[in-house]
């Protein structure tokens, strides 16, 4: 039964996030909001909504392995497995800005993340956790990247806006509030029901097979949550536009770290007890062969030979996680 409910919870929690974003873009836009505000805001928020979403409820109900686990597997996941993917159907291009700024920026906040997190390596301390001081330090650094983000859009206008406006893009334009509102309301209920849903199952999973909640959260949990860049990606490559791909995972695993790691521990602080220190540098180690792809192989590219190693890396984690 478990394992139904694990899947209707998911499929709850995507498709509810999904809607969530279209009809808030909607409702946004009628209120002459521009693309600009509602890409950087809405948009991007809102694709991390199932991540927060678990992360969060994983807070309130003390579960801080899961909360943790979610965010070091999705981003794992979304660097060994979904750009592995996508390089291995059609090699791509780094951009500069992406080299020079956005994966610089991930491997810093992962070494971030991972000092104010091992709290027992501090003598007298006897557990790892996040503090809502950690918390609220990791969301102001947010706020101070997204101000960052909207400085380097804003000096090249034409392409922030052409961005924007595809960002902002909603099945649901145009529609009448009247329906906007419900579906909206609808969503953030249905979004919350999934993720409870999700994260219950995956629990009574995590006893059943006899394995702990980080590990769990770090395979299906943290899978299940970036089912959404996954998708993305393959119709990405599949469409000759693999570069997309890598924007949302970096986007997505930035926001991993800030805001939702940010957003939960501010809510509740999270305590860890078996997430280990292999974990931390797997997520560490994957950031940092993002950016060794720029000068091997092919300079500058993400090409298929490293594709295959990336999910080869994945693989081979996801077995020794198993065997943990």
């Amino acid at each position: 039964m478990d394992y139904l409910l694990l899947i209707v919870g998911l499929g709850l929690l995507l498709l509810a996030a999904n809607y969530l974003v279209d009809s808030s873009v909607a409702i946004a836009q009628r209120a002459k909001i521009s693309n600009f505000i509602i890409g950087l805001t809405i948009v991007g928020i809102g694709t991390s909504a199932p991540e927060l979403f678990v992360s969060v409820s994983s807070a309130l109900s003390n579960s801080g392995d899961i909360a943790m686990g979610n965010v070091i597997g999705s981003n794992i996941a979304n660097i060994f497995l979904i750009l592995g993917v996508t390089a291995a159907i059609f090699p791509f291009a780094i951009e500069r800005l992406q080299r020079r700024r956005d994966i610089p920026f991930l491997i810093a906040m992962t070494l971030l993340v991972m000092a104010i997190a091992n709290d027992a390596m501090i003598p007298g301390i006897h557990e790892n956790s996040l503090i809502r001081l950690d918390g609220l330090f990791l969301l102001i650094i947010f706020i101070g990247y997204m101000g960052w983000v909207v400085v380097q859009k804003g000096k090249n206008p034409q392409a922030a806006i052409q961005e924007a406006d595809e960002e902002a893009s909603s099945s649901l334009t145009g529609k009448s509030p009247w329906l906007l509102w419900p579906i909206a309301v609808i969503s953030l209920v249905a979004l919350i029901y999934g993720g409870n849903l999700f994260l219950d199952s995956a629990k009574n999973l995590a006893r059943a097979w006899g394995m702990s909640e980080a590990v769990i959260a770090i395979t299906i949990v943290a899978v299940g949550t970036s089912l959404p860049e996954l998708v993305t990606a393959i119709i990405a490559a599949s469409k000759k536009n693999p570069q997309l791909a890598l924007g949302n995972v970096i986007g997505s695993n930035l926001f991993n770290l800030m805001f939702i790691l940010g957003t939960a521990s501010t809510v509740k602080p999270l305590k860890f007890v078996d997430i280990n220190a292999v974990d931390y540098v797997v997520m560490l180690v994957s950031a940092i062969m993002l950016y060794l792809v720029i000068y091997t192989f092919k300079k500058n590219k993400f090409d298929r030979v490293e594709g295959f190693i990336f999910l080869a890396a994945y693989v081979g984690y996801t077995v020794y996680l198993l065997l943990r």
